[in-house]
Order: C-alpha cells, then structure tokens, then sequence
C-alpha cells in the first residue's frame, strides 16, 4: 500500500487535494444521514457542541458514511440494497464522484478507508452468487474499483479498521436478492460470522456463534484502540428470552457473549441497531424498538449503565471521552446529560465519529 506522501501527491494530481482539512467544515466531530421536515434526505455535519456544522443533500435514504482520515470528504452509502454511494466534499456540498454498483452487485450501506487515506473498503452483495464481497477502490484514481475479494461469508454488512490495519467483517449471514426487496431467503440455513481478512483479501481467522445462536446475525461493530472488536447482533428467529445482542472479540480468543438482566434483554426485542466503545473497558449497544441503550462494563462482564431514549439509534465514541447518541426524534446528547433538539431533522441509523 502507498505511504502518506504518495497518495497525497496522487491525490493533488487529481485535482483533489485541498488547500485544507476538516477545519474547513468548523471541525465536525460526527456525521450522520438524516430526513428533514420536507421529507428529503441529507447528511449532516455535527460539532462537539452537539450543533449542526454542514448539510448536504443525498439522493434517497442513506445508511452510514466513510470519513476520510484528513480530507474533508465522505462517503455516504445508500441503505440496503441501495446502489449509490456518493463522494461528497463536505465543504462546498459538492458531490465529487458517485460509485455505483456493478451488475449482480448492490451495496450494504457500510465503508471503511484505510488508515493512510490511499483507500476505501465497501461491502457489496454478489446477489446471483449470494456471495458477499468488499471493493477496493483507489481514492487517488477518483474512487475507482482496482479489486474485488470474498467477505468470507454472506451479507457482510459493516467493515472496520483495527489498528494493525487488519479488516473486520460482519457477515450477517442473511441472504437476500434484489427481486425480492429485504426478503430473507436462507433463515433455513444461514451461519453469521465474524470474519478478519488482509487488505488483499487473505482470511486471516473466522469466528462463528455456537449452533443454538445461528440466527443471531452479526450487523454492526465496533473496534477500540487496542483492536477489540465489538459486534452487535439482530436475532432472526422467534423471541427467545436472553439472547445475546452484544458481543466482543479479540483475534485468537474465543468471542464473549454478553446479555442485560431478563427485563431489560426482553425490551430490546432481539434487535441492536448501533454499537461504540466509551473505552477499552465500556461498550454500548443500542435499540430503537426497544428505546434503550444498554453500556456493559467489560471488566464484570455486567450491564452497567440504561438511557432510555425514543427510537435512540446512533451511537459513537466521543473525543472528550464518553458517548453521543442520535435519535429519530432529532435529538443528540451525550451521556453527560446534555442535549440539542433538532426541529427539523430525524437521525437515521448511524453517527460516524470523524
């Protein structure tokens, strides 16, 4: 892979390198896509101050975004199975570039680039195989697809970066085709999994849930600073009381599952929706069916904290330390008790912390 000063001059090349970063857009701290009063689509820049700093419109419903590491672009995917994802420089509004699927191909709403910015990771659906897949797309070649490799399992929805540069999947295990709209065509026989792959591609370790679990599909994750991943999970089966929605994971360890007290596991109605490190030791997963965001104390192993929010969805680590959540009623606070109304907005799914 190229060092940072070769892709910067790849990137000055292609006209796209600006004269600044991230203090061009006021230095947001988050991203998330969202729906205006008017009905249309954007996503919107968030400051520490929990303020808005940009808006720009998107096409149709987003899902999450990619920050790059230092310009002030990103990526805002289309929800599954959605099949645009578009570049946006988030100081002008500008839509520098909109990637598309290729033919069988649809995107799953989730993206990662690479820790020098040289490139961008997405999970796809190869839909007439029912195999997932990731892109690689050269940043400096204006996104262009230079590779295509397994996810190592099917419906990889979320990728993320661990800090040795290794990629972690979340291959949810459900199959699904376009023809048939969100439809899950293999509950019979789908197997989620947890997949760590090279950015060449190389399956570097797989981890499955145990057999009773296999209708726990692996969706979203979450990595902290010393590369534990958290995964969170939606079950696709019958309500079973105290099924696991969280778990956590170090490469070469068997997985920790973990579960609230039966009262408030039974509010979250199968379903984790966003996941985020407070800290090495801290992890939160939330549920907009159930209005809750539960944080464990990985040390005990023990549900440690309860927000009760309506349709609380988004959540991320912030840069002071601690968490900020969105919720589809306008409203992102942190866990300090402050908050900011937005009149005109709902939050979607996810906050991407920049």
């Amino acid at each position: 892979m190229p060092v940072r000063r070769e892709v910067l001059g790849g990137l000055a090349a292609f006209g796209v390198l600006p004269a600044a970063g991230w203090a061009d857009v006021g230095q947001p701290a988050w991203v998330s896509g969202a729906r205006d009063a008017a009905g249309r689509f954007v996503l919107v820049g968030l400051g520490a101050d929990l303020r808005e700093r940009f808006r720009v419109r998107l096409p149709d419903r987003g899902h999450a975004a990619a920050a790059h590491p230092y310009l002030p672009h990103v990526v805002a995917f289309a929800r599954r199975p959605g099949k645009f994802a578009l570049v946006i420089d988030c100081r002008t509004g500008e839509t520098l570039g909109e990637l598309t699927a290729g033919e069988g191909r649809h995107f799953y709403g989730h993206g990662v680039f690479s820790a020098d910015g040289a490139w961008l990771f997405m999970t796809g659906n190869d839909y007439e195989a029912a195999r997932g897949v990731i892109e690689l797309r050269a940043v400096a070649e204006d996104y262009r697809l230079v590779a295509e490799f397994s996810s190592g399992g099917i419906g990889p929805h979320d990728i993320s970066l661990l800090p040795d540069g290794t990629l972690a999947i979340a291959n949810g295990g459900i199959e699904t085709h376009p023809d048939s709209g969100r439809t899950k065509l293999n509950l019979a026989t789908m197997r989620p999994n947890l997949t760590y792959l090279s950015q060449g591609g190389e399956v570097l370790e797989q981890v499955e849930l145990p057999g009773d679990l296999r209708l726990n599909s692996v969706r979203h994750l979450a990595v902290d600073r010393a590369g534990q991943v958290g995964f969170a999970m939606q079950w696709q089966g019958d309500p079973v009381a105290g099924t696991p929605l969280l778990g956590v994971h170090r490469r070469g360890e068997t997985p920790r599952l973990l579960s609230a007290p039966a009262a408030e596991q039974r509010l979250m109605q199968g379903y984790a929706g966003s996941i985020a490190f407070d800290s090495p030791g801290r992890v939160a997963i939330t549920s907009p069916r159930g209005a809750r965001m539960h944080i464990f104390d990985l040390v005990r192993g023990e549900l440690d904290a309860i927000l009760a929010a309506q349709d609380i969805c988004g959540v991320a680590r912030s840069g002071q330390g601690g968490l900020v959540y969105t919720t589809g009623m306008g409203i992102v606070g942190d866990l300090a008790g402050n908050s900011y109304q937005f009149a005109d907005l709902q939050f979607d799914n996810h906050l991407i912390a920049l």
